[in-house]
């Protein structure tokens, strides 16, 4: 995609999407520095994000995405995935054939926020949220993690979501 392409493309992302961009830079952050917590880790990513100059982190998010996302929905999944570490990890076990410590990080975070909007955001269609974690790994994760991850959350879905899971 060339640089011009790439730039429309994440103009056009919607509110959400850039909220779970950004949620996942916290999950990371708090997967990496395991002892910091949510205000910790949503102080220091504001004063990045309002930093002038290069984008975040190394990627393409700036301090005008952070305004256009839903901010709400942005600290309810950092908030939620760190409150509920363990029990996503412990989910999310259940599915893997390995234990979720030795997957890369950018991959355990996007599991994780799958994972926890299956469990909290039921207005939110099991399909959208396994796509929507297949394009953060696409963007942040490795080049075919998110393989990975769309396998994962399938089966994550037939356990939390089995319902809408069988339609």
């Amino acid at each position: 995609m060339t640089e011009s392409a790439n730039l429309r493309a994440r103009l056009s992302l919607g509110p959400r999407r850039k909220a779970r961009e950004f949620a996942l830079l916290g999950v990371y952050e708090s997967l990496i520095n395991e002892s910091a917590d949510f205000a910790a880790i949503d102080a220091n990513l504001l004063s990045v994000i309002t930093d002038e100059g290069s984008p975040v982190a190394g990627c393409d998010l700036t301090s005008e995405d952070f305004d256009q996302c839903d901010q709400e929905f942005y600290r309810d999944i950092l908030d939620g995935v760190i409150k509920g570490k363990q029990e996503l990890l412990d989910t999310l076990s259940r599915h893997l054939d390995r234990d979720p410590q030795r997957l890369s990080v950018v991959e355990r975070a996007c599991l994780m926020i799958g994972t926890w909007e299956m469990k909290n955001c039921p207005q939110i269609p099991y399909r959208v949220v396994i796509n929507e974690a297949v394009e953060l790994c696409k963007v942040f994760g490795a080049d075919r993690g998110y393989k990975l991850v769309n396998g994962v959350l399938d089966k994550v879905a037939g356990e939390l979501r089995p319902a809408e899971h069988q339609a």
